[in-house]
């Protein structure tokens, strides 16, 4: 979820399925709910390795028919990507 499905119907979906969900309040809800900052960012940090992945048109295209070459392009990827702070 993100501030765009902060709707009450969708929370209420999400809590229903049994998931967290970890979105702020937009600022002008009359009754903001609490939420887990310290979640949230890292729920950030997860969605910006998977955008620093999908700049290989490999991985975002899903040209590899067979899982074990994705998998292994998906490490490749990630070892590049790691490379730089090292």
């Amino acid at each position: 979820m993100d501030r765009a499905y902060e709707g009450d119907a969708t929370r209420a979906l999400a809590l229903e399925l049994g998931y967290q969900p970890v979105v702020p309040p937009l600022a002008h809800r009359r009754q903001p709910w609490s939420y887990d900052r310290d979640l949230y960012r890292r729920r950030n940090l997860v969605e910006r390795f998977f955008r620093r992945l999908k700049r290989f048109r490999r991985i975002a295209t899903r040209y590899d028919k067979l899982d074990v070459v994705f998998l292994a392009f998906i490490h490749l990827a990630v070892i590049y990507d790691m490379l730089p702070s090292m």
